[in-house]
């Protein structure tokens, strides 16, 4: 099945690729969708050998006719130094494009660029803003850190009860670190302090993480 789905996604991507051929924008971006669908397979060896040169390949075409979550996973080859030599400055570039568009694990990714100061000057302001807006797609590890900044006091005014809230937050989507950052914020705060991020935490989930 594995390589029925590849050969699928070769043949969908090439037609991508033929000339003279007018497609309407909706085809157009299923067709794009299959290239980057195709560089995640060779990038992961699922149904064809791993090759992380030709996941790049595909990877960039998609990239370069704006496909989101294209432009995520070449900047992730960049970052990491697969299929290119590793380059944080571009891994950054292709993750704002990304993060632009409204990507969240763009912009997930570059908040930890600028909370790491990688590819980009070091900023725990723009680090946060990356974060919130992941966070509020619903990205458990955006949500884990941005707990953490609020621990740290970096980037916002430390406040122990929102990193209880962010870090309750990302335990319940699964990010087994939020779950750590939440019992370590409960030892920092009062009782009463302590109902208010679970109080918190509830509204926050009832807005669907927009305005927490």
């Amino acid at each position: 099945m594995k390589n029925l789905t590849a050969t699928i996604c070769l043949a969908v991507a090439l037609l991508l690729g033929s000339s003279g051929v007018s497609w309407s924008q909706d085809f157009r971006m299923g067709l794009t969708a299959a290239q980057s669908n195709l560089g995640v397979m060779y990038r992961d060896g699922q149904g064809v050998p791993q090759d992380y040169k030709t996941a790049v390949k595909w990877f960039r075409l998609a990239a370069e006719q704006g496909y989101a979550a294209a432009q995520t996973n070449l900047g992730f080859m960049y970052e990491n130094g697969k299929g290119v030599l590793q380059n944080y400055n571009t891994a950054a570039k292709w993750y704002r494009f990304g993060a632009e568009q409204g990507y969240a694990s763009a912009q997930y990714n570059l908040g930890v660029m600028y909370d790491n100061g990688k590819g980009v000057l070091q900023n725990y302001n723009t680090a946060v803003k990356w974060y919130r807006l992941a966070a509020e797609q619903g990205n458990a590890d955006a949500q884990n850190n941005l707990g953490v900044m609020y621990a740290t006091g970096e980037g916002v005014i430390q406040d122990w009860v929102y990193a209880h809230m962010w870090g309750n937050i990302a335990a319940s989507n699964g990010n087994e670190s939020g779950g750590k950052l939440r019992d370590l914020a409960a030892k920092k705060i009062t009782p009463a302090d302590l109902s208010t991020a679970q109080n918190l935490a509830r509204e926050c989930v009832r807005k669907k993480y927009k305005g927490c």
